[in-house]
């Protein structure tokens, strides 16, 4: 795994923002429309706006805790490998998966040249996107998620983190499309 003893970066605004625990307390329902966002899309160096997805393809929003560009979250490392492996299989399916994660666009490039990622990697250091779906926080970053939209920009599933999930499998998430 792509950590180290080097903490630099790690405390700042965002970190003492998201110090105390908030439970995920995401409330909104299947069926409901997704709330809309634009975000820099690090890895293609363009804006995205979830509102342009609507009525052309299904999106998976993974919400992810990369606390600096040398510091992933123990439980998140592996998922965001195993969605970057996989994510030819979400695409042949006409399925968007967008990273999102905390790190500013410096520290996103990083991770994106480290892991060498595929999928876009929208950078969200105010928090504000992950604050907007209430994931929740601890320990300095907010808690990862992962929602499912239709095509029509509709909820049609969402995982929530818990101690006892994590995150959801890629299985799972596969079969929501």
């Amino acid at each position: 795994m792509l950590t180290s003893n080097d903490f630099s970066g790690l405390f700042n605004e965002r970190f003492f923002r998201n110090l105390f625990p908030i439970p995920a307390t995401n409330d909104l329902t299947l069926g409901e429309l997704a709330p809309g966002f634009s975000l820099p899309d690090i890895t293609n160096s363009r804006t995205i706006k979830f509102s342009e997805y609507r009525n052309k393809q299904p999106v998976l929003l993974a919400f992810t805790r990369i606390f600096t560009e040398k510091q992933y979250c123990p439980f998140c490392f592996p998922h965001i490998k195993a969605l970057n492996e996989n994510y030819e299989k979400f695409t042949a399916m006409g399925v968007e998966v967008l990273l999102i994660a905390s790190t500013d666009e410096a520290q996103s490039k990083k991770v994106i040249s480290d892991l060498n990622l595929k999928m876009p990697l929208l950078s969200d250091p105010s928090c504000r996107v992950f604050h907007s779906y209430k994931l929740g926080q601890a320990l300095g970053a907010p808690l990862p998620g992962q929602l499912v939209t239709d095509i029509q920009g509709k909820l049609r599933y969402k995982h929530l983190f818990s101690f006892l999930a994590h995150n959801a499998s890629i299985e799972t998430l596969l079969e929501q499309f």
